[in-house]
């Protein structure tokens, strides 16, 4: 079995989207060894789930337990095998804060038009024994940038619901719904 590796989501708080992303993720991915962490631009750092995030979570059947906020810092970006923002601003101050980080960060939307219709199999034959899948995919997806039209910023960027009501959580959660899982299946190492 491949191994997963380290997946890294971003927004500003990290109460809201990416934790909601990174929970998701988790669960998705549940039987491999993924490692899927998130953290904030500008983080409340030791705060919990945001009540509404916690709320639309436990909806689609995902834990919300035991979270705590944290700063993202250049460590984190580059233990990271692929690096997935609730923003295009994320995605650039996570550029700004560890440049290197450049060719493995997307933002979900982003990444979800990239891999859509990869050939994955065919990538997990040709990678270099012991690549992390996540490092895989990141190059896949590096590698098909261009190949479709991007995304405009009102498509790109995940809604933030932070400090509005019920409804805000519920555009969030479509919004990443609607694109989690083409990427949760691309995470997911291809048997080979």
């Amino acid at each position: 079995m491949t191994s997963v590796g380290r997946i890294l989501v971003i927004c500003t708080g990290n109460v809201c989207r990416s934790p909601y992303i990174e929970r998701r993720l988790r669960q998705l991915l549940a039987g491999t060894d993924a490692v899927v962490e998130s953290a904030g631009t500008r983080a409340l750092v030791g705060s919990d789930l945001e009540p509404g995030s916690s709320a639309v979570l436990t909806a689609v059947g995902a834990d919300s337990a035991g979270f705590a906020s944290r700063q993202l810092v250049p460590a984190m970006l580059d233990e990271a095998d692929i690096v997935i923002t609730a923003t295009q601003q994320h995605r650039g101050d996570a550029v700004a804060l560890h440049p290197r980080a450049l060719r493995k960060t997307f933002t979900l939307g982003e990444l979800a038009d990239l891999v859509r219709g990869a050939d994955l199999a065919a990538e997990a034959r040709s990678a270099p024994e012991g690549m992390p899948w996540a490092a895989v995919v990141a190059a896949v997806a590096r590698g098909r940038r261009g190949l479709n039209p991007a995304r405009s910023a009102d498509e790109a960027d995940i809604y933030d619901p932070y400090g509005r009501g019920p409804e805000a959580y519920d555009r969030m959660s479509h919004e990443i719904e609607s694109q989690i899982s083409v990427v949760a299946d691309a995470l997911r190492p291809p048997s080979i």
